[in-house]
């Protein structure tokens, strides 16, 4: 099978495996805090909203924000552990699959805890909006759920174990 010099798969080996590093560490930052920052419009304007009915309910529901702002610090905590994967190869080896396998593999943990972070912070900002309007109506209501805004939470926690799973596929060639 011949293969055209434009291909798909011909730009996708030819793009340094750094490049799709540094990518993949760019986006697990920045989805993750555009996640939090999502998370925290929603919620926050809720919270304000109900508190003018309730002025009681600003400090307990700003837990729901704090959860949101652990969104961003997963992200934080991912970009670090991929930014310690990187390691210098000779230019000779740049292409060789061991680094293109530790390149994707990086870019790979990236996308995967960016995008998780990005639905977690959603997620969180969604549950703690309800939890800042019912407890403003009913305060029995904001245990309840709270407890589902920490399952909520959790699925950041799973993004960051997958996105650690993946980053262990990066290993770089020797320089020998």
């Amino acid at each position: 099978m011949v293969v055209s010099s434009s291909s798909w798969s011909t730009a996708l080996v030819k793009i340094s495996p750094y490049t799709f590093a540094a990518v993949g560490i760019a986006i697990s930052i920045g989805v993750s805090v555009l996640g939090a920052a999502w998370g925290i419009y929603i919620t926050g304007s809720s919270l304000i909203g109900a508190a003018i009915k309730a002025p009681r309910i600003t400090s307990k529901n700003l837990i729901s924000v704090i959860f949101c702002e652990a969104v961003a610090i997963y992200g934080v905590i991912v970009a670090i552990i991929l930014q310690t994967k990187l390691e210098s190869v000779s230019s000779s080896k740049i292409y060789d699959p061991e680094s293109l396998r530790a390149g994707y593999a990086i870019f790979a943990s990236g996308i995967i805890v960016g995008f998780a972070n990005l639905v977690c912070g959603l997620c969180v900002g969604i549950i703690g909006s309800s939890c800042a309007l019912s407890d403003a109506q009913n305060s029995s209501l904001f245990v309840k759920i709270l407890v589902i805004e920490i399952f909520g939470s959790a699925l950041g926690l799973f993004g960051v174990i997958v996105s650690i799973i993946m980053s262990a596929q990066a290993t770089w060639p020797s320089k020998g």
